[in-house]
C-alpha cells in the first residue's frame, strides 16, 4: 500500500487535515456549536458552485468563492444576532437554509458540468499538489491562530459573562473562530466533500469528550481519534476497492464515537468505572487550568 503514490499523498493529506480540524472540532463541541459546523458546511456551497462556474474546479476558485460565502453568512448571522431579536442559532439557521437552497439551485443549473460525486464526497485518492498546499497553509494558519486564541477561547467557553465584561470586542474571538471553521471546511472539501467534511471535525471531538476530563486532554485525544479514523479508513478503502475513502473515514470515526459512548468514563462507562461518577456537563467548568 505504501508503494502507491496516491496512497502516500492521501495519508499525508489526511494527517495534515487532522491536525487542522481537531482543535476546531473540539471547540465546536465545547461551545455547543456542533450543528453550526454542519450549517456552515452547507453555507459555503453557493460560493463553491459560483467559483466552479467562473473558473473551473481549481483550488483558488473554490477557496475564494467558499470563503466569501462562508464569511458572509457568519458575519451576517452575527450582525442579526446583535442587532435584532433573533438569537444566533436562529439567524444562522435561516441564512444557512437560504444559502443551501441557492447552492442546490446553482448546482442544478450547472447540470452535468459539475462532478457531483466529487462535490459531495470529495476525492482524497486523487488529491493534487495545489490541494496539498492549501491543506498545509490552512493547517499552519489554524495552529498559529490557536496559539493566540486558545486562552480567550477557553475563557469565553467556560465563562462567557466574565469574558464579555473583560473584553471590549468579545465578538472578535467568535468571528475569528468562525473564520477558522470556514477555512477548515474549505480545506476538507477537496478531500471529504461537502457531506463528509464536518464528520472529521465533530465525531473525533465528541468521542474524546467521553474520555477526557480537561480541555487539553480533549484536544489531544480528539487529534488521536481523527488520525486513527483517517489511517484506518484509508486502509479499508484500499483493501476493499469498492469502499469510498471519505465515507470510510467518517464511519471509522463513528465507530470510535459509539465505543466511547459505551465504554468512556464520561459515557455509559461511568457505571463501570465508578457508580458515583456520571456527571460531565457539555461545557467545561472553570477556565483556570482547563478543568472540565
Amino acid at each position: 500500500m505504501s508503494s502507491f503514490a496516491f496512497m502516500q499523498r492521501a495519508f499525508v493529506a489526511t494527517t495534515v487535515l487532522s491536525f487542522s480540524v481537531a482543535p476546531v472540532g473540539a471547540f465546536l463541541v465545547l461551545r455547543r456549536l456542533s450543528l453550526a459546523g454542519e450549517a456552515m458546511a452547507h453555507a459555503i456551497t453557493p460560493g463553491i458552485v459560483i467559483g466552479f462556474a467562473l473558473a473551473g474546479l481549481s483550488v483558488t476558485s473554490l477557496l475564494v468563492g467558499g470563503l466569501i460565502a462562508g464569511v458572509g453568512v457568519a458575519a451576517l448571522a452575527s450582525l442579526l444576532a446583535r442587532r435584532t431579536i433573533l438569537r444566533s442559532d436562529a439567524s444562522l439557521a435561516s441564512l444557512y437554509l437560504i444559502a443551501l437552497a441557492l447552492g442546490i439551485f446553482l448546482l442544478s443549473a450547472a447540470g452535468s458540468a459539475v462532478p457531483l460525486q466529487s462535490f459531495l464526497f470529495g476525492s482524497i485518492l486523487g488529491i493534487d499538489d495545489p490541494s496539498l498546499i492549501l491543506l498545509g497553509s490552512v493547517a499552519t494558519v489554524t495552529l498559529v491562530s490557536f496559539a493566540v486564541l486558545l486562552r480567550p477561547l477557553i475563557i469565553s467557553t467556560c465563562d462567557p459573562v466574565f469574558f464579555e465584561s473583560q473584553t471590549r470586542r468579545p465578538w472578535l474571538v467568535e468571528q475569528g473562530f468562525m473564520l477558522l471553521l470556514v477555512l477548515n471546511l474549505l480545506a476538507a472539501f477537496k478531500t471529504l466533500g461537502t457531506l463528509m467534511a464536518v464528520g472529521l471535525m465533530i465525531l473525533p471531538a465528541t468521542a474524546a469528550r467521553y474520555w477526557a476530563h480537561t480541555i487539553t486532554g480533549q484536544l489531544w485525544l480528539g487529534l488521536v481519534f481523527a488520525l486513527s479514523s483517517c489511517w484506518v479508513g484509508l486502509t479499508l478503502s484500499f483493501l476493499f476497492p469498492e469502499t469510498p475513502s471519505g465515507p470510510a473515514i467518517v464511519l471509522v470515526a463513528g465507530c470510535l464515537f459509539l465505543v466511547s459512548v459505551l465504554l468512556g468514563p464520561l459515557g455509559f462507562g461511568s457505571q463501570i468505572y465508578s457508580p458515583s461518577r456520571g456527571e460531565g456537563g457539555n461545557v467545561p467548568q472553570g477556565a483556570a487550568g482547563g478543568r472540565m
